[in-house]
């Protein structure tokens, strides 16, 4: 970078990490592997049946790796740049370079590619060769793989899945064509330099994989593969964005975090598929007994659908389609339990039915069902999408969830209120408790929800709906001002991640300022150090509502101890346990950025914005925000607050918005192109009043 500075979005080593989880990945969003893995992942296709469904190992032609035997063998460096999204290998002698790179294309979902370039750096006229290694073999323990014809000088196979989920369940056929490897590659002795390209297509159908395979072909002749997915990649990099005026560290982080929960989401425009969900260690992870196999958790809903909604609404749409079109199993769930309405899992995979190895998360972790409907609420409040719940099925869902958490309350004659009894909270060291204060307010907040959009579509609102929101117990201990993490719970009782304070954030339970501080006060030395990674960004979001800005980063900046060098590869556990790549914790990070340092919070009728940021960091830019179909960029300091509209929507009868004051109620009309800037302050996004028109 200018000025000799380390360009924060690019991680450079020269060696790999000994620990092959920790490589890094390439991925979209219906492909994902890491790098010189020997198997790559589609998006949905799982073998194995209940409690054994995991991602289908698919192997993989683009495990390639560059090698130059010999005593003097060149320098080589690793690089994995997140401004093009791609990974690099680079050899270096005193006579040539020679570069890898691989990819997985961004915005053709369908393939993955990589291409060697060997150029000469001195006038010597010797071929120069690179051997290219690989243990490719075209076979699988999860797939019936056979051997097709040949395609535009590629070879082909295909096969289904061996086991369905259920009985008479999907058992998808995987299509894959690729262009063959040579042991080496060479610069022959009049040539300055070349480069080869090799492609991946995989599909579900023939005709897809060959379409696709095609399609690159064309743009390998016209040199523009490697260039359409760079310019696909930077397009979407460039309209969502958090850069700081900070630590190295903490830029370096919001680059990684964003370059892989990025990858994961489908690419705007029609992507061609039906997306199937984010899991907890993406699609580079999930084969049989790893990262939970591919499944997806709560995680998505709660601690990654927030950060994609703010910049990629249309991505985050096709994550709600996902639950939508798992709405049939999670009846089946609830009627199985003895329930009504529907039971999201606690791990869906092809389904939507339970795939959970132990019966007690799928049976008792049920606040799932709540979190899944605060996804849907969030993107309600923030696009207004009413043909997502009137046409698109969203309308069925909120109704099913609501009628589940009816059925799943009993009544207590003794304290007056409705329970949730036998449940697994958040923090997952207890089981069998009654009364999870994080569980009853999703439900509460669920109910709540679904009664308000009911009222919007002029549908009747069931009184079981109202009645069971307004009598539902929400624990808290009033003569202690803080809320018990259930029934029977005693201060100082270990709690495994975030729990109590997540009431605070995301759920913006109502509370005051006090039992707000005394909640993060009572769990901060309760909840376990090596826990889960995205509990401490919970912490930071709830001390920077509080102004404690200082306490807040000492929170935030025990998230590093879980980020792992040299491709900032975040571990579940600081331990190095648990999922890699983990998305969840990722999630967390951004979002104690995006909505903490922002003070951004999601209303029915407003973007909140309240900044709070620590000394170290100067200034803040957060390039595009979605609302209300509008695109929005802010810039922050401690001194003044500058909101763009850098697009509207293209619908003239559609009212501009307006950016209101809190303690003055000053107003400022947002008008397309245009910035207005205030001394930095709390305040609120809204659609202009007609006043202002």
């Amino acid at each position: 970078m200018e000025g000799g500075k380390e360009d924060p979005a690019v991680f450079t080593s020269a060696s790999l990490p000994s620990d092959p989880r920790l490589l890094a990945t390439i991925t979209n969003a219906y492909l994902g592997t890491r790098v010189y893995r020997d198997v790559l992942h589609v998006n949905g296709v799982y073998n194995g049946a209940v409690g054994d469904t995991h991602r289908a190992d698919v192997p993989s032609p683009i495990n390639v790796r560059m090698m130059v035997p010999g005593a003097d063998s060149p320098s080589e460096t690793f690089t994995l740049n997140t401004r093009t999204g791609t990974f690099s290998h680079e050899l270096r002698s005193t006579d040539y370079m020679a570069t890898q790179h691989i990819y997985a294309h961004h915005s053709l979902v369908h393939l993955m590619a990589f291409s060697i370039t060997i150029r000469r750096s001195a006038p010597t006229t010797q071929p120069i060769s690179v051997q290219l290694q690989t243990p490719f073999v075209p076979k699988s323990q999860d797939l019936d793989l056979k051997q097709g014809p040949d395609f535009q000088g590629a070879h082909y196979v295909y096969g289904q899945t061996l086991v369905p989920e259920v009985e008479g369940g999907p058992r998808p056929t995987i299509h894959m064509l690729w262009t063959p490897v040579p042991r080496a590659v060479t610069l022959g002795r009049e040539e300055w330099e070349q480069s080869w390209e090799f492609l991946t297509a995989v599909a579900e159908s023939e005709e897809e994989a060959k379409r696709s395979y095609s399609h690159g072909l064309a743009l390998v002749a016209t040199g523009s593969l490697l260039p359409s997915h760079t310019c696909a990649w930077a397009t979407l990099r460039q309209g969502c964005s958090m850069d700081l005026d900070g630590p190295l560290p903490l830029q370096q982080a919001l680059h990684g975090c964003l370059y892989y929960l990025l990858s994961a989401i489908p690419p705007r425009g029609s992507p061609g598929f039906l997306f199937h969900g984010i899991s907890p260690g993406g699609l580079s992870n999930g084969t049989q007994g790893e990262d939970y196999w591919g499944h997806v958790f709560w995680d998505q809903d709660t601690w990654m659908f927030p950060n994609i909604l703010l910049f990629c609404p249309e991505a985050a749409r096709a994550i709600l389609e996902y639950r939508i079109r798992r709405l049939e199993g999670a009846l089946r769930n609830a009627q199985e339990q003895g329930y009504k309405g529907a039971k999201f899992p606690w791990e869906s995979a092809a389904t939507g039915r339970e795939v959970c190895p132990e019966e007690i998360y799928g049976a008792q972790e049920i606040h799932v069902t709540g979190d899944v409907l605060m996804a849907f609420e969030q993107y309600y409040c923030t696009t207004q999408d009413q043909k997502l719940f009137r046409e698109d099925g969203g309308w069925e869902l909120v109704d099913a969830v609501a009628r589940y958490w009816c059925s799943r309350m009993v009544w207590s004659k003794e304290e007056q209120c409705y329970h949730i009894r036998g449940v697994m909270p958040p923090d997952e060291h207890h089981c069998w408790v009654d009364n999870s204060v994080y569980t009853n307010a999703v439900a509460q907040r669920s109910l709540n929800f679904a009664a308000d959009i009911a009222r919007d579509f002029s549908i009747p609102v069931p009184e079981e709906w109202v009645d069971c929101a307004k009598k539902i117990k929400v624990p808290f201990d009033a003569e202690k001002q803080y809320h018990p993490e259930y029934d029977g719970y005693s201060p100082g009782e270990p709690v495994k991640q975030a729990d109590v304070i997540l009431l605070g954030f995301p759920l913006m339970h109502p509370m005051s300022p006090e039992v707000r501080r005394n909640d993060l006060e009572m769990y901060e030395p309760a909840t376990e150090l090596d826990g889960p990674a995205m509990t401490w960004s919970m912490f930071a979001v709830g001390w920077l509502e509080l102004k404690e800005v200082q306490r807040a980063q000492s929170q935030l900046n025990k998230c590093f101890s879980n980020i792992t060098e040299p491709f900032k590869i975040w571990v579940e556990n600081s331990d190095g346990s648990g999922a890699v790549n983990f998305l969840t914790g990722m999630g967390g990070f951004l979002q104690a950025v995006l909505f903490g340092y922002t003070g951004f919070r999601i209303t029915k009728t407003s973007l909140r914005f309240d900044p709070a940021f620590p000394e170290d960091i100067d200034r803040m830019k957060v390039t595009g925000v979605s609302y209300l179909g509008s695109k929005l960029k802010f810039t922050i300091t401690k001194k003044e607050m500058r909101i763009k509209v850098t697009e509207s929507p293209w619908d003239p009868a559609g009212s501009p918005l307006e950016a209101v004051l809190e303690a003055s109620g000053q107003r400022f009309p947002l008008h397309g192109g245009q910035s207005v800037s205030f001394p930095t302050a709390a305040g609120w996004i809204q659609r202009a009043s007609t006043e202002m028109l």
